[in-house]
Parts: structure tokens; C-alpha cells; sequence
């Protein structure tokens, strides 16, 4: 039986994770168009419609376990002055603008718990919910940023990788991009159905490494100390 505290949480998370995937994949779309590829702004990707960016599994599993994907944006590297260097921009910007979302989401979620109350009523509880919104809007906005830097095709880490290897050691391990890929996300899926959660401890360390980081850094602040 579900409670109503229960749906208020699901609310909460259907809206956080549209509004996360859809930052994502439009900050990738205009960092591609601001050097010089207008392939996503082409095709109607250039946009904060989630619809625009919605890939149902991705957005199944990021609503569930916290990491997921959005419909790929398009992006042609020969638009790119400098091919390498644009397509690692263009796949970094996904996560930092989750990044930079969270950053402000516990901004947020930090002055909100300067305020008081001398009793739980009707502002008590939306002070809480809101709280307990951005809290979650950090959280699952640093779960989508760790998760697509992993090095692993499709995600977005895999794009960065020419920055760090030789082209000819990248190309090698791209021709099987697809088999990788796939291989990958069985991982994912039998890593959580068989309980091993591998993928959930490190990546819940790495997200709480941050996310505790965050709340350092504005806790560094005189009025939030």
C-alpha cells in the first residue's frame, strides 16, 4: 500500500529525472552548436522539451536505480574545427551542467534549512517537501553526471577518451563499440538482478563523495556554517 508520502517521492523523482536528462542532452546540443555543428538545432534537439529527448528504458532505469540516458543528441565531428577536441567538449558538457545543477540544487536545499519554525503547520511541511526536492534534484543530478562518465561506449566518458589515448588505440577499441556497449549494460542488468550491486557500491561512493562535497563547500559560507 502506498502512502502518500510514498507518491510524493515518485512525484518528485519523475520530475527531477525529466528535467535532468532533458539539461543533459541539451547542454551536449548547444555546446555541438556553439562549435559549429547545427545538426541538434537542425533536427529540433535544441531544446528543453523532454519529450524532444526521452528514451523510455533510460528514463525507466534512472527512475529506478538512479542512473539512466536520454535519447542521443546527433552530432557530426567533421563540423568541429578540431574534431577530437570537439566531440570531448561536446560529451563533457552533458555531465557538467548535471553537475552545475546539483551544485545549486543543495545551494538551494542549504537555506532552506536556515529557516524555523516554532510549529510543524502547512509551512513547516512545504519548506520540508521542498527540502527533500532539491536534496533529491542534487542527488540524482550527480548519480547522471558520474554514470555517463564512465569510460564505456555509449556514455559519454567513451567520447572523451581521444583525449587520453593514441588515436590508434581508440579506434581499436571503438570498432567494437556496439559489442562493448551491449556487453555493458547486461553487466547493469545482471548486476542488479543477481544482487551482486557492484555497479551501486562504486558508483554510490563516488556520487556521495561528491555530493558530500558539495554541502562542504557551501557549508564553507559564514551564514551556513
Amino acid at each position: 500500500m502506498f502512502t502518500s508520502e510514498d507518491i510524493l517521492l515518485w512525484v518528485m523523482r519523475l520530475v527531477i529525472v525529466l528535467i535532468a536528462l532533458t539539461i543533459h542532452e541539451f547542454a551536449h546540443g548547444y555546446a555541438a552548436y556553439k562549435m559549429g555543428d547545427p545538426t541538434a538545432k537542425a533536427m529540433g534537439r535544441l531544446s528543453l522539451n523532454p519529450l524532444s529527448h526521452l528514451n523510455p528504458v533510460g528514463f525507466f532505469c534512472m527512475l529506478i536505480f538512479g542512473f539512466g540516458w536520454a535519447k542521443p543528441v546527433p552530432i557530426y565531428a567533421r563540423n568541429f574545427k578540431n574534431p577530437k577536441r570537439g566531440m570531448a567538449i561536446t560529451a563533457l558538457a552533458g555531465p557538467l551542467s548535471n553537475l552545475l545543477l546539483a551544485f545549486a540544487a543543495t545551494l538551494v536545499s542549504n537555506s532552506l534549512l536556515l529557516l524555523t519554525f516554532t510549529e510543524k503547520n502547512f509551512a513547516f511541511r512545504l519548506a520540508s517537501a521542498a527540502y527533500l526536492f532539491f536534496d533529491l534534484m542534487a542527488y540524482l543530478n550527480i548519480s547522471l553526471a558520474i554514470f555517463n562518465l564512465i569510460p564505456v561506449p555509449p556514455l559519454d566518458g567513451s567520447r572523451i577518451l581521444p583525449l587520453f589515448l593514441p588515436p590508434k588505440a581508440y579506434f581499436g577499441i571503438m570498432k567494437y563499440e556496439q559489442y562493448i556497449g551491449i556487453g555493458f549494460f547486461v553487466f547493469l542488468m545482471l548486476d542488479s538482478r543477481l544482487g551482486f550491486g557492484i555497479v551501486n557500491t562504486v558508483l554510490g561512493t563516488a556520487v556521495n563523495a561528491v555530493y558530500g562535497a558539495m554541502h562542504w563547500i557551501w557549508g564553507l559560507l559564514p551564514f551556513f556554517g
